[in-house]
């Protein structure tokens, strides 16, 4: 699953990356109300984390705006254990819950699978293309009714790929959605990582003559088949 961090504490920001990475998120950081409001308005993330007080725009700005041009992604607000009137003008204005600081990263994973298993239900949380199914709340995949055994990484790339089916990403667009990089065009994360998940999938579903269901498309990058 994508977060969106908005967070300006430069430790608290890594503490809560770190320790949601750890869990299977994909983690986003800006460190700003404004570049912060551009990247959720822009959309791709499953949740956004909005601290209240930031610089250059405070959190509560942020929400209002967004709710205003009608982007409904889930808002979890990081407050002070103070701010009660902050909470209520925040719930108030859209956000669909709170958390207050210092807080522990397994309460914080909790609140965030808790919240989108009531917003979208548990029949959002199943991607199936063709024989394999994920499921991102369980995080699971199988095929064919057995379990593949994917590590974190292995399992957010697939993730990713399964739900732009059909669609070319580029290794950048990987690496920057998967490992959070910016793109070094001689590293080969993302191929080995690719390479391993092919071996998973077809020790348990062979590639047949259709091949793989993760296409390469030569120069630009991988494509997860529709119909795999």
């Amino acid at each position: 699953m994508s977060v969106l961090l908005v967070e300006d504490e430069a430790k608290i920001a890594a503490f809560v990356r770190a320790g949601l990475t750890e869990r299977g998120f994909e983690v986003e950081i800006c460190s700003d109300g404004n570049s912060g409001y551009e990247r959720a308005a822009a959309g791709g993330h499953d949740v956004i984390l909005l601290d209240i007080l930031l610089t250059r725009r405070d959190g509560l700005s942020v929400l209002n705006s967004l709710r205003a041009a009608g982007i409904s992604t889930p808002v979890i607000l990081l407050t002070a254990r103070n701010e009660l009137g902050d909470r209520v003008e925040g719930l108030n204005l859209g956000a669909d819950d709170y958390i207050a600081k210092p807080f522990y990263v397994e309460e914080l994973s909790a609140r965030i699978q808790a919240l989108l298993r009531r917003l979208s239900g548990d029949r959002n949380s199943r991607l199936q293309v063709g024989p394999l199914v994920l499921d991102r709340f369980e995080r699971q995949v199988t095929c064919r009714g057995h379990a593949i055994e994917l590590t974190s990484r292995e399992f957010n790339l697939l993730e990713y790929l399964m739900r732009s089916a059909g669609r070319v990403l580029t290794r950048k667009q990987i690496l920057e959605h998967v490992w959070g990089y910016d793109f070094d065009p001689s590293t080969n994360l993302v191929d080995v990582c690719i390479q391993r998940i092919r071996r998973k999938i077809e020790f348990i579903e062979p590639a047949g003559d259709s091949g793989s269901p993760i296409e390469s498309v030569r120069g630009v990058g991988y494509r997860f088949r529709e119909t795999a």
